[in-house]
């Protein structure tokens, strides 16, 4: 085992904020291209791959977004059009099922609680080191209608696609009652 010294840390340290440097040039100018930044992270031991938008806030004005679960080539674009349609000046309301995101598959929105936003919006802090930003979770169903709350989800789905509210459960709807 090696011993750490000032050096060793020193020389990680300034690794660690190149790479941080490369990234956030990389979301700038992937935001300055194409209006936002899409950052994918895979699946691992501890769950699902996400996505997460990145300067959708700080170019348009419309909260960030994430989606949990979904595979990898499919959340870019969910992503993408989400940050296309709210900069255009569509309003996304929360518990609100939209039919026009992918054929015959809804989706609905619910407002990620702060405690989440180190896990999954991690990058997001190069660009808002307060993590002083909205954010929204895109929740999709199951292909069958399924939701990660419902009873009739498929057994670990909502390990799958956690709620990223305090309570993993929509905290902005009522399931069944004024949302799916």
């Amino acid at each position: 085992m090696a011993a750490v010294t000032p050096e060793t840390v020193t020389a990680q340290d300034q690794q660690s904020d190149l790479e941080d440097q490369r990234l956030r040039e990389w979301i700038v100018a992937q935001a300055e291209k194409r209006g936002n930044a899409v950052v994918r992270v895979p699946a691992d031991d501890h769950g699902a791959g996400y996505a997460f938008t990145v300067c959708a806030w700080a170019m348009h004005g419309v909260p960030e977004a994430v989606v949990v679960g979904l595979p990898g080539e499919l959340a870019p674009v969910l992503l993408d059009a989400y940050v296309d349609r709210a900069a255009a000046g569509e309003k996304f309301e929360c518990g609100v099922l939209y039919d026009n995101f992918f054929d015959g598959v809804p989706v609905t929105f619910e407002k990620v609680a702060q405690g989440h936003y180190p896990e999954f919006f991690g990058s997001a802090f190069l660009v808002y080191p307060e993590g002083d930003f909205p954010a929204l979770q895109i929740i999709v169903p199951t292909p069958d209608g399924h939701w990660p709350w419902q009873q009739a989800a498929p057994e670990g789905f909502a390990a799958w696609q956690p709620v990223l509210t305090v309570s993993g459960k929509p905290e902005s709807w009522t399931p069944g009652v004024n949302g799916p």
